[in-house]
């Protein structure tokens, strides 16, 4: 070899030493960030008053994440070699990204626990968290189906319940009632949750059940169709604009004239009172309601009877206070409302969901920013209450969302996909989860894109990454105690500690019938209302209509009989008065012939009592009277 061949290989040297310190360098760098974020992580949940993970500590961060970057500074580690160098390649996120989300879900206030960072494998020193004040800044749930929403659901409202926070949901199929219910281990599960840190034990919450209107298991929630107001109750008819007005006209006459709309025959009674001829001078007086329109609402309102949606409104009326309990030992009571009996009624299952959150608007006085949230609202099939809804709808939705907040209720919708809920409520939602997206359709890979669209720049290759993700995985990004988004975290998620199948109906029957609501909301009341005063008032409209005609008949009879009277009492007047010029004329016929003078009056009763006189007045009476032949 030549000298020039020993220099060049002796800058070869140096050239591949220089790489090896910088990437040392870099490595350990790299490391003691990554160190140094696991630390605050532990410290800030220390702080908090919770136990830090056993898989690490704050001086020995040797957590997967850790591991990957050593393995890669340190050629004598089994990860130098080729086979795991490519397996390092393939996480989507590097040492420093890791880094960044672990400082960026890490919190100096309480939190709730969604689940641990996923770089390819799970990261159990890189827990995902939720500030627990940031519940009131709303948020979305969405994935497909079978993707994990429901356990998401029942994940996040066993934390809150256990912080003292109470929750409200909707169980649509009836499985999250096992949240009421110890869940039941098994090895798989246990592996889950000790790969993401999770310490997992069994665990029931405190649950009361409801029911709209006593249709299945559960305390009745019932409405008055007052209470419920005309905006909700024309998108539960699928009214047009023009018809909503009308129906706000109707509701407006019922309050000012005292007619207490209570359940739906009350609103029909209004109805057909005003398109009756009773009412028509009332109906002309509203203005802006045409007897045609009046028509229309009632026949939708009598086929939404007919659908047994007219069980759901009466009285007694539920108060939304009630859905505010907390349990003797702290704890917030989780209020599930069944509806597997009225899913197949959805505008009406979900327009009642809005006006109880609206009610919880109207009674809860302003509190700011509270430490925690008074109650969690989880709006379940939330695309339901957007579908067809109208203008107006959609505004007073929009204004509740923003202003409810100030109250201290956090509001999440759980749908299917972001593109269900209108891009005025997506814009008030401060945290989201979303699990995987399908894309076998060109609309649905739109949406995919378009749910890509709406977040902040990261690491993964969020259109892939949301078609890849397992059951029970998500794409978070939450809003920090300041105000500001998290990192966009590919998180795997806790599991409930409830039993993640249906509680065992004997067990609901038993808890409902132990509830300390039951005897308030358990019998329906039915007082006197608009139906029952305006069929008083039409019933005495009839009675008084026929005691008239009833009056007018016998004056006309008392007319006839009077006429009667006087064509008789005329007749027998002119029979006297023929009779008597008769008796004169027989008189003076044979005044000068008899022998003997009789005296006047005897005869007269000669002439009367005579055959032919007899005759002749008995003719006269017969025509008189009508009783004679013809």
């Amino acid at each position: 070899m030549t000298d020039e061949d020993h220099a060049s290989a002796d800058a070869e040297l140096a050239r591949l030493r220089a790489e090896a310190a910088a990437a040392e360098a870099e490595a350990k760098a790299a490391k003691a960030r990554a160190a140094l974020a696991a630390a605050e992580a532990d410290a800030a949940k220390a702080r908090a008053g919770m136990p830090a993970p056993e898989t690490a500590t704050p001086h020995d961060a040797t957590g997967p994440a850790q591991a990957v970057v050593a393995a890669a500074a340190d050629p004598e580690t089994p990860a130098a070699t080729p086979e795991k160098a490519a397996i390092v390649h393939e996480e989507p996120l590097g040492a420093d990204d890791v880094a960044a989300i672990v400082s960026g879900y890490t919190f100096d206030v309480p939190t709730l626990d969604l689940g641990a960072l996923v770089n390819t494998e799970a990261v159990p020193q890189a827990q995902i968290r939720i500030p627990l004040a940031m519940m009131n800044r709303h948020g979305l749930v969405a994935g497909a189906t079978g993707t994990g929403k429901t356990r998401t659901l029942q994940g996040l409202a066993e934390q809150l319940a256990a912080q003292g926070v109470p929750v409200f949901a909707a169980d649509i199929k009836g499985d999250l009632s096992g949240v009421a219910t110890p869940g039941e281990p098994s090895e798989k599960l246990l592996a889950r949750t000790r790969a993401i840190g999770q310490e997992w034990k069994p665990a029931a919450s405190v649950t009361e059940y409801f029911a709209l209107g006593g249709v299945g298991a559960g305390v009745p929630v019932r409405a008055t169709v007052s209470g419920f107001g005309p905006l909700l109750l024309g998108k539960v008819l699928g009214l047009n604009q023009t018809q909503e007005s009308s129906l706000a006209l109707v509701f407006h006459y019922a309050d000012a004239n005292g007619l207490a709309l209570v359940d739906l025959a009350d609103l029909r009674a209004v109805l057909t009172y005003l398109i009756s001829d009773e009412g028509k001078a009332e109906l002309t007086q509203l203005g802006g309601l045409s007897a045609s329109t009046a028509g229309v609402i009632l026949r939708e309102l009598i086929r939404f009877a007919d659908d047994g949606a007219d069980v759901f409104f009466g009285e007694p009326e539920f108060d939304v206070r009630d859905f505010l309990r907390v349990a003797p030992d702290g704890r917030g009571i989780i209020s599930l409302l069944e509806v597997p009996g009225v899913i197949d009624k959805p505008a009406l299952f979900s327009t009642f969901l809005m006006y109880l959150l609206a009610e919880l608007f109207e009674i809860l006085p302003e509190v700011g920013d509270p430490d925690k949230p008074k109650l969690v609202f989880f709006f379940d099939e939330a695309h339901l209450l957007f579908r067809d809804a109208s203008k107006d709808f959609l505004a007073s939705i929009v204004q509740t969302v923003r202003l409810i907040r100030s109250k201290g209720v956090g509001v999440f919708f759980v749908t299917q996909t972001p593109k269900d809920v209108p891009s005025e409520v997506l814009g008030q939602l401060g945290s989201r989860v979303q699990h995987a997206l399908r894309a076998f359709t060109p609309d649905d890979a739109k949406a995919l894109r378009a749910t890509v669209s709406t977040y902040p720049t990261s690491g993964y290759d969020l259109e892939r990454t949301l078609q890849e993700l397992g059951t029970g995985e998500a794409i978070v990004t939450v809003m920090s105690e300041k105000g500001a988004p998290t990192p966009v975290a590919w998180t795997r998620l806790r599991a409930p500690q409830g039993l993640m199948s249906p509680t065992p109906e004997a067990d609901i029957e038993r808890a409902v019938a132990a509830s300390p609501l039951l005897a308030t909301y358990g019998t329906p009341i039915d007082r006197e209302s608009a139906r029952e005063i305006l069929t008083a008032k039409m019933t005495a409209a009839d009675e008084a209509a026929r005691a008239a005609e009833a009056a007018a008949e016998q004056a006309r009879i008392d007319a006839e009989l009077a006429k009667q009277r006087a064509a008789i009492d005329k007749a027998q007047a002119d029979a006297e008065k023929k009779a008597q010029k008769e008796y004169e004329r027989l008189l003076k016929k044979t005044g000068g012939t008899t022998r003997t003078r009789s005296t006047p009056a005897a005869g007269l009763e000669q002439i009367l009592s005579s055959r032919s006189t007899e005759a002749l007045l008995t003719g006269v009476i017969r025509g008189v009277f009508g009783i004679g032949r013809r």
